[in-house]
């Protein structure tokens, strides 16, 4: 891979893929080091890159394959067991405190952030992509390697989630926020 190449890549998505990563983990450590493994991944792998999908949807489906290893991982480490991780029906809850980006936030911000935590890992996956980095149902629906018609699903049924979760933030989570 050309150096060149690789800058640009860093330079035009690093904030991005960073953004992504420190949404679903909720901790900035560990989301350094996923963005990390990221760019050894895409500076492995850029030499197998087709162009099927533009260079922003490849990152995001390198991004998301990474975050889901991490949470495998530790799923695993805090189950000591080897079953199989379910991606779709398990939560993603953040298990640091949130990041400075976070806590700079408005509140309602962060009461968003906090009920994601109570939708699945594919709902919180499209909702991230989808408003928090503002990509298209088709570029999530090739990152997730799914149709548009599943996105706009697992989209709707996660906003149905998130407002559930909104109506009934208790006022005592709020403040804690």
């Amino acid at each position: 891979m050309d150096d060149s190449i690789f800058h640009r890549l860093y330079e035009q998505y690093h904030q991005d893929v960073f953004a992504f990563l420190i949404y679903l983990t909720g901790d900035r450590e560990h989301a350094e080091d996923l963005t990390h493994e990221v760019y050894v991944k895409v500076f492995k792998a850029y030499a197998g890159f087709e162009g099927k999908s533009s260079e922003k949807t490849w990152l995001f489906s390198i991004a998301k394959n990474v975050a889901v290893d991490h949470f495998r991982k530790n799923t695993v480490r805090k189950r000591h067991l080897f079953d199989k991780f379910d991606w779709e029906q398990s939560e993603l809850t953040s298990t640091g405190k949130l990041p400075e980006e976070v806590v700079t936030l408005s509140e309602e911000m962060k009461e968003l952030l906090f009920a994601l935590d109570s939708c699945s890992g594919d709902q919180k996956m499209v909702i991230i992509m989808r408003y928090f980095q503002d990509l298209s149902i088709s570029e999530t629906a090739t990152i997730l390697s799914w149709t548009e018609g599943k996105v706009k699903t697992t989209q709707h049924r996660a906003i149905k989630t998130l407002r559930m979760k909104m109506n009934t933030l208790p006022s005592a989570r709020r403040e804690e926020i």
